[in-house]
């Protein structure tokens, strides 16, 4: 959608979908040829050619997410812990690794491929080019993993154990994951998602970075810090249901709104807008729909409903980190994001789904994140000038 908050607010505003064919690596084998898939410079002003270089393509993204991050907050790094949220790391490198192995050519660079494969490296590398110093922890929890990080940012923060955390989740396009998703016939074969649409038929890859500066608000104010937003609470739960399958009911998804609304001592009704987690995947889209319903109870009709993955796609562990800062755009702009590329809206739908953009009183956002192996987890986000 774009490489700044700027652009893709406009995008999202827009109501523009961001899919193209994917050319980063061979596809002409598998039955999807399109993805979400990002355009990135080919270098940076703001680090050492041989520092770019040295990152890997989803290193690239969160490095430029991290760095507006920061630089929104009125920061230029500095000391304070770091939370990140990814599912395949830098899977690029190891596939490089692997080509390399098989074909049996020269091994030079292998070893420097081993070290740059490991996401403690990257993320390291990351940092030392934001000039951030501290203690560093990875999430890696499927699809989750982004929501995941800002929720533990929240939870150091909120328990005094930081002033400050820098938090947020990336994935870049990768062949291993598409292929896989592929093979699993996960994937629309249109390369079109339409999330909550009666003839849905798969999802759509993309690949992206989100990041924010998560601060107690009495730093904020000290330091003089435009406050974007209050995040009201954070809920995680594990459904135990099925390795890649979510429970019919979408149970752990229900008690994560649910421990959500209750912590932050809101009713459904209090929820301006809602990001769905909204794969487009028959199976996903019923379970969250009905959860919803269960949910809400009779403000149902009321809640107002989208997926943004209809627009850039699935970025796997940087998808509720990136769906975050969406939901940030909506507060600050005051609009409701749209679920793009629906044709008949699927029976179980009950709540308002949003198919264009639209202005509205947005004060209260919820969003929700869901991974493979049943890890689920909810957001909640205030506009910053809310009592």
């Amino acid at each position: 959608m774009g490489a700044d908050l700027a652009e893709n607010a406009a995008g999202f505003r827009a109501g523009r979908s961001a899919f193209r064919p994917v050319d980063l690596f061979d596809v002409s084998r598998q039955r999807v040829g399109s993805a979400g898939q990002a355009e990135l410079p080919a270098s940076d002003p703001g680090v050492s050619r041989k520092e770019w270089t040295r990152m890997d393509r989803g290193t690239r993204m969160a490095f430029l997410a991290a760095r507006e991050a920061l630089a929104t907050a009125g920061l230029s790094g500095g000391g304070m812990p770091v939370m990140i949220g990814t599912s395949a790391a830098a899977m690029p490198v190891g596939e490089r690794y692997y080509v390399q192995a098989v074909e049996g050519k020269s091994r030079h660079r292998q070893f420097l491929r081993v070290e740059s494969y490991q996401p403690q490296h990257q993320m390291t590398a990351m940092m030392r080019a934001l000039g951030v110093r501290g203690p560093l922890r990875i999430l890696s929890n499927a699809c989750a993993s982004g929501a995941n990080a800002i929720g533990h940012a929240y939870q150091l923060v909120s328990e005094g154990k930081a002033e400050r955390v820098l938090a947020g989740g990336y994935d870049a396009l990768s062949q291993l994951v598409f292929a896989g998703f592929d093979s699993l016939q996960a994937l629309s074969p249109s390369g079109i998602p339409r999330p909550f649409d009666a003839a849905r038929d798969g999802l759509a890859l993309g690949e992206g970075a989100g990041f924010v500066l998560v601060e107690s608000l009495d730093s904020a104010r000290a330091r003089g810090a435009p406050v974007m937003a209050r995040i009201l609470s954070y809920a995680a739960a594990t459904d135990i249901h099925h390795l890649t399958q979510p429970h019919p009911e979408g149970v752990a998804a229900l008690a994560t709104m649910d421990r959500a609304t209750r912590a932050a001592g809101l009713e459904p009704e209090q929820i301006d807008y809602l990001n769905s987690h909204g794969t487009g995947t028959p199976l996903n889209d019923v379970a969250e729909a009905r959860a919803i319903s269960r949910w809400a109870g009779a403000a149902t009709p009321g809640i107002r409903v989208s997926s943004t993955k209809s627009a850039i796609g699935h970025l796997l562990g940087g998808a509720g980190s990136v769906e975050s800062v969406i939901c940030l755009l909506a507060l600050r702009d005051q609009f409701l994001p749209a679920s793009l590329n629906v044709r008949e809206i699927d029976p179980v739908v009950e709540f308002d789904l949003v198919q264009q953009p639209r202005d509205a009183v947005v004060k209260t956002v919820l969003t929700n994140s869901f991974g493979f192996g049943g890890a689920n987890a909810t957001l909640i986000f205030q506009k910053g000038d809310q009592p």
